[in-house]
């Protein structure tokens, strides 16, 4: 039900602006990275030593030296810069990042997120994420609406450990596109087909919509 995976890719790249310095956390958002606006100039900044991001890499194109912090293969563009990890989180420290979008396990109302670890299994780790939520103003949270069972991940308080506390104010969805204002989830746009009732059913946390929520556009 909803959209694609993708399709929340490009509604996060309507977010983007000239000149931003963008990163993007491991699954989802990583797909920003192939549906940058036309007439649009970002940066994309990966915490493992890259400045200088480009989309996805075809067959032919694949370096299998060349990853981003998720240990996918990926493209450069012209100007791109390599350094070590510890010039890279300090640029994120420093908040020279300007837009962060981020995967997630849970989110709630209050704005924490929950996206490093599943306790029992194993996940890929903390990675930047902690720093991340930490120093940037803007963070876009990229996610399903529900997990593999269907229970909601908008949630009134998140279950798992928490990466970032009163963090998060945008949530895109399958469902979609969500604010986080006053300890609730506020409905800004809804997935095409999706009603607002569906998407109330969806949600355990407390969402806040009128009837006549408009559509989102690709």
């Amino acid at each position: 039900m909803g959209i694609t995976k993708e399709q929340i890719a490009q509604r996060i790249a309507q977010e983007l602006q000239d000149g931003y310095y963008v990163n993007l956390g491991i699954g989802i958002p990583t797909l920003v990275a192939n549906y940058i606006p036309d007439g649009i100039d970002v940066t994309l900044q990966s915490e493992n030593g890259l400045l200088g991001m480009g989309p996805f890499p075809t067959e032919e194109e694949v370096d299998a030296d060349l990853i981003n912090a998720g240990k996918q293969t990926i493209t450069t563009r012209p100007g791109s810069a390599f350094f070590n990890s510890a010039d890279s989180f300090a640029m994120i420290r420093g908040g020279k990042v300007q837009l962060t979008v981020l995967g997630a396990m849970e989110v709630d109302q209050n704005g924490n997120i929950a996206n490093w670890k599943i306790p029992g299994k194993m996940v890929k780790g903390m990675g930047g994420a902690m720093d991340l939520v930490a120093s940037a103003e803007n963070i876009i949270v990229a996610m399903m609406h529900t997990n593999k069972r269907g229970d909601s991940k908008l949630l009134k308080n998140c279950t798992l450990p928490l990466t970032g506390v009163n963090c998060i104010t945008k949530i895109v969805t399958n469902l979609g596109v969500f604010e986080v204002e006053n300890g609730s989830f506020v409905l800004k746009e809804r997935a095409p087909g999706v009603s607002v009732d569906e998407i109330k059913a969806a949600t355990e946390g407390s969402l806040m919509a009128t009837d006549d929520v408009a559509e989102m556009k690709f």
